[in-house]
Order: C-alpha cells, then structure tokens, then sequence
C-alpha cells in the first residue's frame, strides 16, 4: 500500500489526512503539540460570506466531512455581525476531540507531541521524515510516497518577539513543544516571508478569547443567547481604523471593529479585534472584570504569522520537489479554517495520487475553491500581493468572488456548478495505482 505522510495537525493538515485516506493511502501524520487543530482551537468561525459558498463546494466535491464536523458542533447557526453573514461559530471545546476521532475512525496514524527535524530527499524526491518525540529520547522515522507541508507559518519566539511585542502565550504554545519546521524548507526549498501593507514583515493573528465568565452578567446572557454581542466603545477608547492593519484577518479592518467590541460565543467570548491592553479593556462597558483565556497575555498582542510560506503550483506541489504538496498557511496568503480545509484537501488528494503514479488534479476556477488557489497563486507574485492577505469572507478576494459571480448561497445551484466542472465527488473517490 502506498503511503502519505503529514507535516502539521492543524485544520490543512487533519484535512489532508482525510482526503488521502479516502484514496485507500495508508497515512500518517505528525503533530508537534499534543492536540490537533492549531488555531483551530480557539478559531470558531465558519460559512461567513464566502465561505459558505467554498463549504458547499467541497461537500459536493467529495471532501467536506470536516465541514460536517463543525455543523455538528456549532453552538450557533446563520448568525450575524458586522460585515459577515449566514456564520456558524463551532464550539472550541468540542471540535478537536471530534476531528481527532474522525482521522483515527478513517485510520490515519496520528503521533502527538511528535515534532519533525529532519526529512530525506533524493533526485529531487523526499523519501522520509525524522521526528523527535517530546519528553523521549526517541524517534520516529517514517518513510512515504507523498507528503504535505501543513506546518503552518506561526512561530517560533524569535519572529514574535522581533516582528511582534513578544511571546503573548498562545495556543501555539511553542515554549512548551518548540518551534515548527517545514519539511520543504528542510529538502532545500526557499520559504516565502508576507509583509503588511507598510513594508513590515509577518502579520498578527486575528483575534483573542476572553473567558466568559470573566465579563458582565449581561453580556454573557446575550452571547449565550445569541451568539454575538457588540458593545460600543467610548470615544476615547476607540482604536484607529489604521491599527486594524495588523492583523492577518483584512476581513474584519471595518470602521464598526474599531468603534465596537465585537464578541462571538464560540464557548469562550471572542475578541474580533486586534489586542487591546487588559488596562483599557476593563475600561469599556461590560468589561471591568475582563481577563484573557488565549492568548494569555493577549493585552500585549498575538502570535506572528505568514513568515513560512512555500512556493507551488495550483496543484498546491511545492516547486522543486516532485512528491511533496503543500497546504494552509503553507500555500500562502489565504486565512482562515475553510481555507485550510479547501487547501489540505486538494494537498491530501494529490499527494496520494503522486504515490500512486497519477498526475495531480486542480480545482476549476470556476468554482471559488479553484480561483482561490489560482488567484493568490498569481498575487503572489507581485511585491503588492505580498502585502495582503485573502478570504473567502471579506476584503479583496471576497470581491474579487463577486465580481466573478462566485458567491452563492444556494445550495441546489452549487451542487450544480460543481457537476458542471467535473469535480462532482472526487475527491471521495478510492485510486488504484497507474
């Protein structure tokens, strides 16, 4: 049986391990930490604006069983807050021993606290991992047919202490498990570094986790209830609408996140802001008692990501090695959970399919899936496209969608796109070897 090894836990790579698995590849993958999901764990947010349209795809093309996951676990359904319609928001609590079970169910071999420091390569091909396990002197090797790079670009200390207002103790956690390490970048491959719009390197992550329980009576019951709560910002208080820059989600640099506290009920409140000073956020209504549950020091800031990215294809294959594919952050400048799903899956299935001998597959720009992948493929290129950061669920490719007349939600009519392209259940379909 032919085999695909993972690099990285989070939403791309449990993503990628499904979609190779499907094609009847043994797998196994490796995470440094010791739960699944990465930012997953204090993520929430999905179906908003475009995404709906991009959940819908998979799930027609034969992938979306992580999607399902979340609709399983979400604590509210077709929700509303500023700019972002139709939202789902899973809980965080619930979701990663739920995809956990899904990949051992499916039979990938997962190995936690497991963090890679070495890969083979030979003729321009990799051919294994070193992994060293945490707390254990020993190691793991695996050897494989195809691999995916979903190591993610967060990390290590260095960058967020350099680019960023230092370690915010975030579910990264790399103190405890270490920093991560492509295993492209160690076959050779030169990693790409994204900027924020003044020249800066890197961007901080989207938002905080403030502990429920922490905030007013009041807002707790509104959260709970409805599953968002938007509380106004005194004057004084408001951040600029520039300082919303910072951070990697462009979606939410609205005028309403810097007049507003937005918060979402994803099992702890959700800070849809860059950071405030725990000082100046125990000052706005409903916040006196206020404290943060991630990152724990989020008064100072977040992680610092998209310092790792790699060279590809609209295949997602990582320039230079003929059996290697990359998703998530890995594949550029895309944020977000369905983003990682969209691009672990092709990464996963294309993987396999190298194993086997087949050539890989793209996803047709006709649907948003594939013009995602083209589109920040091709904005890469250029020193501007560096400079932003893409979504299904606002800011520039969100339009770009629009404009393109991508965005749907109708579900009947998706379904019928995706046929139309030929990608109908593909991605569901078990591969024999060429």
């Amino acid at each position: 049986m032919k085999k695909v090894v993972i690099a990285g836990g989070g939403w791309a790579g449990a993503a990628a391990a499904l979609a190779a698995r499907n094609t009847g590849c043994e797998v196994e993958l490796f995470e440094r930490a010791d739960m699944l999901l990465g930012t997953g764990l204090v993520g929430g947010i999905m179906r908003n604006n475009g995404r709906f349209t991009a959940t819908e795809e998979l799930i027609a093309m034969g992938g979306g069983e992580l999607f399902q996951i979340c609709d399983a676990n979400s604590r509210h359904k077709n929700i509303e807050f500023p700019g972002h319609k139709h939202v789902s928001l899973y809980d965080v609590s619930a979701i990663e021993p739920a995809v956990r079970s899904a990949l051992l169910q499916a039979g990938v071999k997962i190995h936690l606290m497991a963090r890679i420091k070495d890969a083979s390569v030979a003729e321009g091909r990799m051919t294994g991992v070193i992994a060293s396990v945490l707390h254990s002197d020993g190691e793991i090797e695996a050897w494989a047919d195809g691999f995916v790079d979903a190591s993610g670009t967060a990390g290590p200390q260095g960058n967020c202490m350099k680019y960023g207002n230092g370690c915010a103790m975030c579910i990264y956690r790399c103190p405890t498990f270490g920093p991560r390490l492509s295993i492209a970048a160690k076959a050779g491959v030169k990693e790409i570094i994204g900027e924020k719009a003044d020249g800066t390197l890197g961007a901080m992550s989207g938002s905080c986790k403030l502990h429920k329980d922490s905030l007013a009576p009041e807002v707790k019951e509104e959260l709970d209830r409805t599953g968002v709560c938007v509380i106004a910002v005194p004057p004084h208080l408001q951040k600029s609408l520039e300082s919303l820059g910072q951070k990697a989600c462009q979606q939410y640099a609205l005028k309403e996140f810097a007049e507003n506290i937005v918060l979402l009920d994803t099992g702890h409140a959700k800070l849809m802001s860059a950071y405030y000073p725990l000082a100046l956020l125990r000052q706005i209504p409903g916040c006196a008692d206020a404290r943060f549950e991630d990152p724990y020091a989020g008064g100072i800031g977040n992680s610092m990501r998209y310092f790792g990215m790699l060279p590809r294809d609209n295949a997602l294959q990582v320039k230079g090695l003929k059996n290697v594919f990359c998703a998530g952050e890995k594949a550029g400048l895309l944020v977000g959970h369905t983003e990682a799903i969209v691009t672990g899956t092709l990464a996963g299935h294309n993987a396999a399919r190298c194993a086997l001998g087949l050539e890989p597959i793209t996803i047709s720009p006709e649907l948003a899936c594939g013009e995602a992948i083209r589109y920040v493929n091709e904005q890469m290129q250029t020193k501007e496209g560096l400079t932003k950061k893409y979504t299904f669920s606002g800011s520039v490719f969100f339009e770009h969608m629009k404009q393109k007349q991508l965005y749907s939600t109708n579900i009947d009519e998706i379904k019928k796109k995706v046929t139309q392209t030929n990608m109908g259940g593909i991605f569901a379909k078990r591969l024999s070897q060429s």
